[in-house]
């Protein structure tokens, strides 16, 4: 039997209620109302994840998060509850995955290698590589660059947008004061996505802006679901450099 949606009327009721008494029967209600979220940011994840990975498994790992959120969040703050419980939902997840260490040993060397290769030759030929480069920096050839590719696509579990997210939506949550940290952080990543292609620069302000699935955005720009994979990747760790860069540069 399915619920009715609450009014948000209901809803801001609710949280007054908790507010005042903690009562585990209002925050049931509050989680059986948010419990969309869970499955939503469950969902997005689990595109980024290889197939043997149990979206049911990040559902319930994002269930205690929802819970961890409403007992933490303080409703007299006038702050977006949704907001906040996003980062502690897609953290609770995360530190699931992490926990389980499903990155092979092997997969995971081949990231680091991918991910200086980039930032080298970013910093030795003022430009983004071509694919001909970076298979040479790498000393494989341009089939298997894009093979690794797809396989360091499908192990980032932290995309930069929820990695922005939770830098910049956290501080200003639990911090006021330092939102002007906040601010820089956006405009320094402002300037890392300067750095990219025409390609990439759509790719990421389609999957993170946008919010449409890979294979949706090759549907959009004509190309296969695999190519898209391609410069998400190369997107990603470019501006991983670039904000690792201006952090030691601070």
């Amino acid at each position: 039997m399915l619920t009715e949606a609450l009014t948000p009327e209901e809803v801001r009721d609710l949280w007054v209620l908790y507010s005042q008494n903690k009562d585990i029967e209002i925050r049931n209600k509050l989680v059986e109302h948010y419990l969309p979220l869970v499955n939503t940011i469950a969902g997005r994840l689990a595109i980024s994840l290889p197939n043997h990975v149990d979206t049911d498994d990040l559902k319930v790992s994002g269930y205690f998060g929802l819970m961890d959120a409403i007992d933490r969040y303080d409703y007299n703050r006038g702050n977006k509850f949704e907001t906040y419980a996003g980062i502690r939902i897609s953290g609770a997840m995360k530190d699931d995955l992490r926990s389980r260490d499903w990155i092979s040993v092997s997969l995971r060397q081949k990231i680091k290698r991918y991910e200086s290769a980039i930032i080298t030759l970013e910093g030795s030929l003022g430009r983004t590589p071509t694919d001909d480069e970076l298979a040479d920096e790498l000393e494989i050839s341009v089939d298997q660059l894009h093979n690794l590719e797809q396989q360091v696509s499908a192990s980032t579990i932290i995309p930069l947008g929820e990695y922005i997210k939770s830098e910049t939506a956290a501080t200003a949550v639990n911090d006021p004061t330092k939102s002007l940290e906040a601010i820089e952080m956006k405009e320094t990543l402002a300037k890392a996505i300067d750095h990219l292609s025409d390609k990439e620069r759509l790719v990421v302000s389609l999957y993170y802006h946008e919010e449409l699935t890979m294979k949706e955005i090759s549907q959009v720009l004509h190309l296969s679901e695999a190519r898209i994979c391609q410069l998400h990747t190369k997107a990603i760790f470019k501006l991983r450099g670039f904000l690792a860069n201006e952090a030691i540069e601070m």
